[in-house]
């Protein structure tokens, strides 16, 4: 089986690969029996010449190829026919922009295995730059807070090279005694939290966070079922609120009331309350001043997340009265920090980190047989048709896109 290391072609260009240098000659360690080719690109974190130092051949034609390992999407007319793909093809929510990536997908007989698909058999995903999005979220907010206030001036994390160097650089700020809400305990909540916990900002409860005043700054990490109730008053599992949260409501405001910074780290399902509505932030309570949207969900739970913001303008200000943006110095603006492509800025410790779980978790279902499904369930298309899992998708792929 010949795989193949993809050039990413989207923008803006991203600088991160599936496999670093040294991952892939860990895999090739593994698996010997594998070939291996690296596609030539003159953007990405990791050289040319890295890979050639390592034994691999750099190549621009990636043809003879039976799988083909990529982050973002695949431009429509890079896409070779009857192969087996596999990156982030941001199309199982029925995204209209990659709706013709999809169709391609069909038309050209590709076997599409989506990275966000890449589940165990409890549903667990098992790959993804969680992680190192809930890190550069943090470091972005903790940076715009500094920006809004004129405390502190933070370099940008493109212009670093590691958590390490992120790290040193918030040990210097000095932080007053503010309170910082977390929602989302999966890779990007742990995420955010392995930033906080290296500032030496101190955890505390969910109930010492609303009730009591501290001298240091604090955060706290919640859950789903700290930030919604049943309609019914029910004493509910998460399992409950993840298969019926039409059932639920939010009851996200008691921390409006007392928390300066919010860090979204949650995953967001159809039809859960909306979190942080405009009402909560134009209330005369409210003091959330700085929002990361970590998650990014544009027009989703977070009112003031209108936009998503970039890498080079990762801020800007949102008047709750109007609903609307202004500048984030505005007198009324509560800062918001909604960058969509947060693992870009540390694109090398991100792609070794996800070239490590996709060695553990998901390469060896390629010389197993799929012994665990993983390859299968992970399918979108395959044979010129929507696999089962994805039938949902039908209307989509045929040019509706309505629900």
């Amino acid at each position: 089986m010949k795989f193949g290391i993809l050039k990413e072609r989207k923008n803006p260009p991203d600088r991160r690969v599936v496999f670093s240098p040294e991952g892939l000659a860990k895999f090739r360690e593994h698996y010997p029996e594998a070939s291996i080719v690296v596609e030539s690109s003159d953007i990405r974190a990791f050289a040319d010449h890295e890979y050639e130092a390592l034994g691999f051949e750099v190549t621009t034609d990636l043809s003879d190829c039976d799988v083909l390992l990529g982050v973002k999407e695949v431009p429509v007319d890079a896409l070779i026919p009857n192969k087996k793909y596999m990156f982030f093809s941001h199309t199982i929510k029925k995204q209209p922009y990659n709706q013709k990536l999809l169709q391609a997908c069909l038309e050209k007989n590709i076997q599409l295995i989506d990275h966000e698909t890449l589940v165990d058999t409890t549903n667990r995903r098992l790959i993804g730059f969680g992680r190192y999005a809930g890190m550069v979220g943090a470091y972005n907010t903790i940076k715009a807070f500094g920006q809004k206030y004129d405390l502190f001036n933070l370099v940008p994390v493109s212009k670093l090279h590691s958590k390490a160097d992120m790290l040193e650089r918030l040990k210097r700020p000095f932080m007053p005694p503010i309170k910082i809400v977390v929602t989302g305990k999966g890779k990007v909540g742990l995420g955010i939290k392995e930033i906080l916990d290296g500032m030496k900002i101190k955890e505390v409860s969910s109930d010492a966070f609303l009730n009591k005043n501290f001298s240091h700054p604090v955060y706290t990490l919640i859950d789903v079922l700290d930030y919604n109730r049943h309609k019914e008053g029910k004493d509910c599992d998460i399992t409950d609120f993840f298969a019926n949260p039409q059932d639920y409501k939010i009851d996200f405001e008691k921390y409006t009331k007392v928390a300066d910074i919010y860090m979204a780290g949650h995953f967001y399902g159809n039809g859960a309350p909306h979190i942080l509505t405009q009402d909560m932030l134009k209330a005369v309570d409210n003091k959330i001043k700085v929002i990361g949207d970590i998650s990014c969900d544009v027009a989703g739970p977070i009112a003031s997340t209108l936009r998503s913001s970039t890498i080079e303008d990762p801020i800007y200000g949102y008047h709750p009265n109007e609903h609307q943006e202004v500048h984030y110095d505005h007198p009324a603006a509560i800062v918001v920090m909604a960058v969509d492509n947060l693992p870009c800025e540390l694109p090398k410790e991100a792609s070794t980190g996800f070239g490590e779980m996709m060695l553990e978790t998901v390469i060896p279902a390629f010389f197993n047989e799929d012994k665990y499904g993983i390859i299968d369930r992970a399918s979108i298309t395959r044979e010129g048709a929507l696999t089962v899992r994805f039938n949902y998708l039908t209307d989509y792929a045929a040019g509706n896109l309505t629900e």
